[in-house]
């Protein structure tokens, strides 16, 4: 059976606006169906050819965001592609652009050495930094468990991780209906 005439005979009437195209024949095999989920996700590239010293922090920071959510992919920027969020070493407290950023769009990441200087974990800072740039505030004060607690979970914190409700708004972030939600803001991460 295929749910193709039946989607369109309600979009004929107006009751429902899906695009047929999207609704799955349901002989449709599951590694289709997995194509159509693949085809979802929003890949972001970074470039961290500016993060000197913290670059294998940067991508250990984005590898918890890709192990952690679904619908949107942190990919290393190879040379010639355009970057998305950009991540500069320097010498003040870690800062970002507030996102969600989107393909196409543009945010940059501050890895800012006075915090690892004061003991601060280089993963923990770049996954909460990348956490701006996927659209999440910090969450001061807060415990170590929330990974945009930030600064507030204390030095001794190491959980690069993001809690399930960091995980849901990123989630909703790049939810398909969210796509042209407006990004904007700058967030300081200074304790």
């Amino acid at each position: 059976m295929s749910y193709r005439p039946i989607a369109s005979a309600l979009i004929g009437t107006g009751t429902l606006a899906l695009s047929a195209g999207l609704i799955p024949a349901a002989s449709a095999s599951p590694s289709a169906a997995h194509q159509q989920a693949a085809l979802a996700t929003i890949t972001l590239h970074y470039d961290d050819s500016q993060a000197a010293e913290f670059k294998s922090a940067v991508v250990a920071g984005a590898n918890s965001w890709n192990a952690s959510v679904k619908n949107v992919r942190l990919v290393e920027a190879t040379a010639g592609t355009r970057a998305e969020i950009r991540i500069v070493a320097f010498d003040g407290w870690p800062q970002s652009t507030l996102g969600p950023v989107r393909p196409g769009g543009s945010g940059t990441v501050w890895f800012g050495r006075e915090a690892v200087n004061e003991g601060y974990n280089t993963i923990r800072i770049a996954a909460h930094e990348l956490g701006h740039s996927l659209g999440l505030p910090d969450n001061k004060p807060g415990p170590c468990s929330s990974l945009m607690s930030g600064s507030t979970g204390g030095v001794s914190c190491t959980n690069a991780t993001p809690n399930a409700s960091e995980r849901a708004a990123v989630e909703a972030n790049y939810a398909s209906s969210a796509a042209t939600r407006l990004t904007g803001g700058h967030v300081v991460d200074a304790p």
